[in-house]
């Protein structure tokens, strides 16, 4: 039976032998899936990890409080101002459908004696200093973390990508002067202007994405500008150039398509990085504000209660080495299958 992909990518056969290839490596093939259910649980993880119920039957009414935010005063309370769903006193007829873990990302839990706490049948991996249950923390963390290597990702290749590729074939002039504002960008020190910009403006998903494809796209911009003056002069280049091919068809028709192949192969090695990027900068205090689920934070948490709370460190490091090595073994398999001699 023919893979569906493969049924799609039929029609071009080296797209076709390189998805074979990839196909083979089943640790790459693996990991996708790994990722892919990561992906799930973390941007589903409303569904997962919540301290409200998905489904509330109380006083003979039905109440959804996962899809819709009730006032106490609907279910009776008129003693608080925010409804805590474990603190009604469920009476016979009463249920509920609750998430596998009953915490929120921001919620501390007050029934432990002391912060941080350690691992229970109510905090699968413990508390941090402030409380927070650390399992949901690692699961929306991983949230915050693709978002924004992806973003990050995919506008420094897209700012990188069409400047070097106007620089690669225009030549002349154009790539004189794009060579030199080039300079001026690598010649940024990256950490002084992230401290000034962080110190100006409160720093978000899309304030650090976008400062870091500002700052990163020269190294994607100067290797496409070398495959575009490669590929320039080629005989199907010229030859689209003598029936009267419009520079933008020529570009994005014939020359991006081929310069664009290995490009492919950086991807997953790009993204890798940019995980380590922002957990870095929010362990330096430098990323996300607190207390937005971060990895980064949450392993600064862990060197600061390490000879005494294990589980800080345990958590986040291990969600960091299984994402890092899972995109490393995608990307090495995305390579491999470039390179290849078909």
């Amino acid at each position: 039976m023919i893979d569906p992909i493969e049924k799609h990518l039929i029609k071009n056969e080296l797209t076709l032998k390189r998805y074979k290839r990839f196909k083979r490596d089943r640790i790459a093939v693996v990991s996708i899936w790994v990722l892919l259910a990561m992906f799930f649980f973390s941007f589903t993880a409303e569904l997962w990890a919540n301290n409200r119920p998905h489904i509330l039957h109380y006083n003979g009414e039905t109440y959804f409080p996962l899809f819709k935010d009730y006032h106490p005063s609907d279910l009776g309370r008129t003693d608080i101002y925010v409804m805590d769903y474990r603190s009604l006193e469920m009476k016979e007829g009463d249920w509920s459908v609750w998430p596998v873990i009953q915490w929120d990302p921001y919620e501390s839990n007050k029934a432990v004696e002391t912060y941080p706490s350690a691992p229970t049948k109510q905090n699968w991996l413990g508390t941090d200093e402030s409380g927070r249950d650390v399992m949901t923390r690692l699961l929306y963390g991983f949230r915050y973390t693709m978002i924004f290597a992806i973003g990050a990702w995919f506008f420094t290749y897209l700012i990188g990508i069409t400047i070097g590729s106007v620089m690669g074939y225009m030549g002349g002039r154009v790539d004189l002067v794009g060579q030199r504002v080039v300079e001026v960008v690598e010649s940024v020190p990256y950490l002084f202007v992230l401290i000034t910009i962080i110190s100006i403006f409160t720093p978000n998903i899309v304030l650090l994405s976008a400062l870091s494809a500002f700052l990163g796209w020269t190294g994607i911009a100067a290797y496409m500008r070398a495959q575009f003056l490669s590929l320039r002069k080629r005989e199907y280049v010229e030859a689209a150039k003598s029936i009267g091919a419009t520079h933008k068809r020529i570009i994005a028709g014939h020359i991006l398509p081929n310069a664009l192949t290995p490009i492919i192969t950086f991807a997953p090695f790009a993204i890798s990085a940019n995980v380590y990027a922002l957990s870095m900068l929010d362990y330096l205090g430098l990323g996300l504000v607190p207390p937005t689920p971060s990895w980064g934070e949450m392993m600064a948490q862990a060197q600061k209660w390490a000879t005494i709370a294990g589980w800080l460190v345990w958590g986040p490091l291990i969600a960091m080495v299984v994402t890092l090595t899972l995109l490393n073994n995608i990307g090495k398999a995305v390579r491999d299958a470039f390179d290849a001699k078909m």
